[in-house]
């Protein structure tokens, strides 16, 4: 009897319940949103670092675990130094630049041979740098930009030649030649980072031993490939939680305010029903009941359609733009229902107090 009754309650005002499923849904979607672009960019990162298929990773002092942002580029020399310990099969050195033209991507330039002595790369199309204005990228930038082999493309106002497309997962998306970037961006014998590859991943703690034991290397950041890659983590991203946060705080805000704003006129517009319900014996805790219930029924409403926007957007931004991954996971679909339940409870606390506390006699003589 009940659940007909706020059914009938929530059909008789289509306009406003609608509106409050929309407000929900936007509050849903925009975490979902939010947080799955976050998750997925992070999530990118570590599988294209995975891939590359180094053991253990060494950066300048003071460098981020974010590719990209390390510390001042070491000289190249030191891999000479790295290449005579105990262990070590291949050291391959990248120089990095991050590029803000248009997008914000992290150009690599490498030594194709010790590179790719690492992990070969697997091509798609064409094949290997022939010249130095020549440029690598992977598949979904070509699929992304709709380039081929033989286009030309700009990189920091110079303009390259693709030579070859590359399956995805080998760490940048583009890749020129290690000293072609030095000349470009002044850091002439200079690498930002040195991938080792050893004759047994299992000796990577005994290589970093014996790498901070090299004089003058005891600040540079050395650590094997896993406990870096488990470093690229949400929290490690520099205010990235602090934004995610935000994101949620002002979603949860407008679900509040738009469920508080549409249970508090209802109440107002229904104090003649409630004053007739409590005559006939409602007890206060009934009607908090029912105001509640019909909150509950919106926020499910609201959520619902909400995680089906979700879906549908990063089907459509992984179409449209396919360097973006968007990563919706149970676990978030989970939290972020929680989280609008909850906001949507707290906008109907107290226009259900104020349903409850209204008085029999003023509510039957209301117009």
């Amino acid at each position: 009897m009940m659940n007909k009754m706020i059914v009938g309650n929530l059909v008789h005002r289509p306009i406003r319940s609608l509106i409050s499923v929309i407000a929900v849904a936007l509050e849903v979607t925009l975490i979902l949103l939010i947080v799955g672009l976050s998750l997925g960019m992070v999530n990118d990162s570590r599988q294209r670092q995975a891939g590359i298929g180094g053991d253990v990773v060494v950066m300048p002092p003071g460098s981020s675990y974010i590719v990209g942002l390390t510390g001042t580029p070491m000289p190249i020399k030191i891999g000479d130094v790295l290449a005579k310990l105990p262990h070590v099969k291949v050291v391959a050195p990248v120089l990095t630049q991050v590029s803000t033209n248009g997008t914000l991507e992290v150009i690599a330039g490498i030594d194709l041979k010790t590179y790719e002595a690492l992990e070969p790369f697997h091509f798609v199309q064409g094949g290997p740098f022939q010249g130095p204005d020549e440029v690598l990228i992977d598949d979904i930038l070509a699929r992304a930009k709709h380039i081929k082999v033989g286009d030309k493309i700009e990189i920091l106002r110079h303009e390259f030649r693709v030579s070859g497309v590359v399956a995805p997962g080998k760490g940048a998306r583009k890749f020129v030649q290690i000293d072609v970037l030095q000349d470009l961006n002044g850091s002439k014998g200079r690498a930002s980072v040195f991938y080792l590859k050893l004759d047994n991943p299992a000796n990577a703690d005994a290589v970093v031993s014996e790498i901070k034991a090299v004089p003058g290397m005891e600040t540079h950041i050395a650590v094997s490939m896993g406990y870096y890659l488990s470093m690229l983590t949400p929290s490690n991203y520099p205010g990235l939680l602090t934004f995610l946060r935000v994101v949620i705080a002002i979603s949860m805000t407008i679900g509040f305010i738009v469920i508080f704003q549409a249970m508090y006129t209802a109440v107002m517009e229904r104090t003649r029903e409630i004053g007739i319900l409590k005559s006939m014996g409602a007890s206060k805790l009934y009607i908090v009941n029912v105001i509640l219930r019909e909150t509950v029924m919106l926020a499910f409403g609201g959520i619902l359609l909400g995680i089906l926007i979700s879906l549908a957007a990063r089907v459509g931004i992984a179409h449209r733009i396919p360097t973006l991954r968007v990563v919706v996971t149970g676990g978030w679909i989970l939290w972020t229902t929680i989280i609008a339940i909850v906001g949507s409870m707290l906008g109907a606390m107290y226009p259900a107090y104020r349903a409850a506390q209204k008085d029999p006699i003023e509510a039957l003589a209301y117009e």
